[in-house]
């Protein structure tokens, strides 16, 4: 079975579940129309199925290649890349003024998870595109937002981030690349960043780098991290790309999955370079672009799990394996208990992430639209939560696809295990999954766990309504809930931070079960009670849900257990 993009299925989280009409109703995104986002999600299903979709296998046998100093795409990725510029796909969010299209990011959202789902490796550059439009915006000089933004958004240049260094991985504050004054007002950059998606290719006019570096009176740490825009041919007065750079791709990175990605190792040797944002305050010009690429890495993961789901139900559908207990049926091993049993959370799984995350994105508009706290704080505690559990999401159904294809799982040709290769590292980059828990039991808990005790609120008072009408969905949501508030309230009086981030991976993966069954019973609801949406949730809340309890009672337990084994003691 071809991938087929989910366009009904978003057009329902959108509609009934994730609360979109109330993005379209501020003036801010008054242009963001039913039919408007309905044409948007229709041509972005498209280009992922006609376009994206046919280079899934092959730019895993023909990967991205560094031949003389460049990039050498997989066969037909300038040109995917291309579509997905001319579908205004890569400016779907950025500034009208500047070529973007000024829709919402729960637009963009969607798009990112049906391109991911397409053909994942095709998806890290336009994500990149998309992210670097928006720091542009935010903190840019006048002059490069009308010089980059418009030709990053159509396709015409790509672009980058660069942070991690060979001593920089997660401990940014560790990086050593430099940024020296020039007198005219430029600054000269050196030093060597690694696992830089997209460095360079063979198709873009131009590539745009956004560097993180030192100044020489820099202090210490993250506080003296500076952010420059670092492009790969300096713009003429015209616009157009003129000279090299002083920088090259010095490697590619030979990786598990992705291989149509090209991961580069970047040399800087002096190159000219503008400052983004103010001195030393590289970091929080960085991190605009970084929470909404969080998100966007979540519907990687996301992306992924939908189309190792469609495989392996394709698989299911039609491989014959012993006698099955479906009289009259077809005889496919989708009719044994055990492959439904993994068929069926599967997709369950699959709805409750990507509500979650599309819940995250209409937070992030309604914070835009409205400049209200209430939804800054919101769209904070979600975010992390959105970017661990949908890469969990696409690890754990990738994985669960091979174990429905069974010994043809591990067999390359079925392509079952590329899905699992290409969604590996998903759950490491943009902030590992344990430091999206650490953020959000200490960060995201600054405010004494207000944030996500208003979330509960919501989620309880919504349980209680639902008590008459669906009283198998709403009670045990309702009382999962509550044992949610109550590891909230037990996290939040926890004054030792090692002793919160002990138990910060249950504790997000708790409040993300629970938010799942929040989000199956407005499916539900949404359905009228009885459909396929309705036991589809019966399913998540009989299935999944109760694995909240073990969650919530592990975030509890401290880390006294795990500090009590020396270093010795691992080594034994």
């Amino acid at each position: 079975m071809p991938y087929r993009a989910p366009v009904a299925d978003y057009r329902f989280v959108l509609e009934h579940v994730a609360g979109f009409p109330q993005v379209a109703a501020t003036e801010r995104f008054a242009e963001a129309t039913p039919d408007v986002v309905a044409a948007m999600l229709t041509e972005a299903g498209r280009i992922c199925e006609e376009v994206l979709a046919p280079l899934q296998r092959s730019g895993d046998t023909e990967p991205t290649r560094l031949e003389n100093g460049v990039v050498r795409l997989s066969p037909g990725f300038a040109e995917a890349y291309r579509a997905v510029g001319e579908g205004g796909f890569l400016g779907v969010s950025g500034p009208v003024e500047h070529g973007g299209l000024g829709l919402p990011i729960s637009i963009a959202t969607a798009l990112n998870e049906m391109m991911s789902g397409a053909c994942l490796a095709s998806h890290l550059s336009p994500l990149m595109a998309q992210g670097q439009i928006e720091a542009l915006d935010h903190h840019a000089p006048e002059w490069i937002k009308e010089l980059y933004i418009p030709r990053l958004a159509s396709g015409e240049w790509t672009a980058t981030m660069n942070l991690t260094e060979p001593q920089a991985g997660s401990d940014v504050g560790a990086l050593t690349t430099r940024a020296e004054p020039a007198d005219d007002g430029t600054y000269r950059i050196t030093g060597q960043k690694i696992y830089i998606s997209g460095g360079d290719n063979d198709f873009a006019e131009n590539v745009s780098h956004l560097v993180l570096a030192r100044l020489p009176d820099a202090p210490p740490g993250t506080k003296g991290i500076s952010l420059f825009l670092v492009p790969k041919r300096l713009p003429r007065e015209d616009g157009t790309p003129g000279a090299q750079n002083a920088l090259r791709v010095v490697g590619l990175e030979h990786k598990l999955g992705l291989h149509a990605s090209a991961t580069c190792v970047m040399s800087y040797e002096g190159a000219t370079g503008w400052l983004i944002g103010e001195p030393n305050k590289g970091m929080r010009c960085m991190f605009t672009m970084m929470n909404n690429a969080r998100l966007g890495v979540g519907m990687q993961g996301i992306g992924v799990a939908e189309g190792a789901y469609q495989h392996a139900l394709a698989f299911a559908l039609e491989r014959r394996q012993g006698r099955t207990p479906v009289e009259g049926g077809s005889g496919a091993i989708v009719e044994h208990a055990d492959v439904r049993r993994m068929l069926a959370t599967m997709k369950a799984d699959l709805f409750a992430a990507r509500a979650i995350a599309v819940a995250c994105a209409v937070a992030i508009d309604m914070e835009t639209a409205t400049e209200d706290p209430a939804w800054a704080a919101r769209a904070a505690l979600l975010t992390p939560i959105a970017k661990a559990f949908g890469t969990d999401t696409g690890l754990k159904l990738a994985d669960t696809g091979i174990q429905i294809h069974g010994g043809m799982g591990v067999i390359e040709e079925t392509g079952a295990a590329q899905y699992w290769r290409d969604v590996r590292v998903t759950t490491i980059y943009e902030g590992t999954n344990g430091i999206q828990a650490m953020d959000l039991v200490g960060r995201k808990m600054a405010d004494g766990g207000d944030a996500a005790q208003a979330l509960i609120d919501e989620v309880e008072a919504e349980a209680e309504a639902a008590r008459a009408r669906l009283p198998d969905l709403a009670g045990p949501l309702w009382q999962a809930a509550e044992t949610l508030r109550e590891a909230t309230e037990a996290i939040v009086a926890t004054t030792d931070p090692t002793e919160r981030f002990a138990g910060s991976v249950p504790y997000l993966r708790g409040f993300a079960r629970v938010l799942g069954a929040h989000y199956h019973l407005r499916a539900a609801l949404a359905e009228g009670g009885a459909g396929p949406r309705t036991a589809l949730a019966q399913v998540y809340v009989r299935r999944l849900l109760p694995e909240h309890a073990g969650l919530l009672a592990e975030a509890r337990a401290g880390g006294a257990d795990l500090y009590a084994l020396s270093d010795e003691d691992l080594a034994a």
